[in-house]
């Protein structure tokens, strides 16, 4: 990725805008093509663009738009909050025409309650929306499943991979999925910014379109006509320009991943998640920690979440003391992240002690309970 972006700033000072003839201008559908080959989708339905938010906002409104006569928008409690906030809107924009259903959990917001989404999903529900990989937990949904239970109950489904995506293998089009979203700097290699991807199945690209029309999701964006005409097919899921500079630098981060294989990486992940569990139980325990994560492993995610009373002060010693960077999510999880593709077997053992070292040596009782903007 340093090197493509190195080249990048060689090319723009040189090509200048003559870089969009060569790899620039298409490369929304390249990326997300090679993104295809990681979530199992097939050439022609994965796009790369935007952000996680607007590419969700694009396709409920697209669902929504297919599923007249119903008024039910079916989701969870343990779902990324951003992406229930953008049901909210959507749903107040369409004139409060439209009922969210969020089912919650049973055991403390680790498992969703499974019993309770079956009978919400009845005659009257026109989209179910969930993240494949719960952004606390890590609990893991079994989409094929799932989806098929939608669909015989006459509901679209969109799927948000942006916990799942690199890590977990993904058979989008297997699944008989409709939709999906995901951003790519979790697992994919991207970095703050990186842009998002949207799958559309390739039978529904031709009756749905977006909310957005923007100039590269026209037929012929540069006979600049005054009336929009959507492109064909997942590019007109595109709005307006698009970054370059971040679309080939994470062209070349995706490279390493498409070698490794999806295979391969599941693989990883579980025995490294498994480690972890493990010196968890052996080593944390007794300092007052409990597992946040499912211990099954066909229903966990690459994500191991533990949970500790002061876990927000634990969370600052560990960032500033000892450069272990987790992320903390209310109200008590320390969620560390396990990219299969490089994090190594000693690095789980030492972040591991090092966190065993805060909590028995007391370091983070000098950090203070109010919180920084970005926990």
């Amino acid at each position: 990725s340093a090197e493509r972006l190195a080249r990048l700033s060689d090319e723009w000072g040189r090509d200048l805008i003559r870089g969009y003839n060569k790899d620039w201008w298409h490369a929304p559908g390249r990326v997300g093509d090679k993104i295809g080959q990681l979530i199992g989708a097939g050439p022609g339905q994965v796009i790369a663009c935007d952000t996680v938010s607007i590419n969700l906002f694009k396709l409920a409104s697209a669902a929504l738009s297919l599923q007249h006569g119903r008024r039910k928008i079916v989701t969870d409690t343990l779902n990324f909050p951003s992406d229930l906030y953008i049901l909210q809107g959507l749903t107040r924009l369409m004139g409060e025409r439209y009922n969210i259903v969020r089912i919650g959990s049973k055991d403390g917001d680790i498992t969703p309650d499974l019993d309770a989404l079956d009978k919400a999903i009845d005659k009257d529900t026109a989209l179910l929306t969930l993240s494949h990989v719960v952004f606390k937990s890590g609990y893991l949904y079994d989409m094929a499943a799932i989806t098929k239970l939608a669909h015989k109950r006459g509901a679209l489904v969109l799927w948000d991979l942006s916990h799942s995506a690199g890590a977990v293998p993904v058979d989008l089009d297997g699944c008989g999925a409709d939709f999906a979203i995901g951003c790519t700097y979790k697992y994919l290699n991207g970095g703050p910014g990186s842009p998002a991807f949207l799958y559309v199945r390739r039978d529904l690209q031709e009756k749905v379109g977006s909310p957005i029309w923007g100039w590269w999701a026209q037929k012929d964006p540069f006979a600049f006509g005054l009336d929009y005409v959507p492109a064909p097919g997942i590019s007109r899921f595109l709005s307006g320009s698009q970054s370059a500079i971040a679309l080939l630098t994470m062209e070349a981060a995706l490279d390493p991943l498409l070698a490794a294989g999806m295979d391969a990486l599941r693989t990883k992940s579980l025995l490294l998640s498994e480690y972890l569990i493990y010196l968890t139980e052996t080593f944390l325990t007794p300092l007052g920690f409990h597992l946040g994560t499912p211990r099954i492993q066909a229903r966990r995610g690459s994500h191991v979440s533990i949970r500790h009373p002061e876990g927000y002060r634990i969370n600052r010693a560990l960032i500033e003391e000892m450069n272990v960077i987790p992320d903390f999510r209310e109200p008590d999880n320390l969620r560390l992240g396990l990219a299969p593709l490089y994090t190594s077997f000693e690095e789980v053992w030492e972040g591991i002690d090092r966190i065993r070292r805060v909590v028995a040596e007391k370091r983070h009782e000098k950090y203070p309970q109010e919180k920084l903007t970005v926990t």
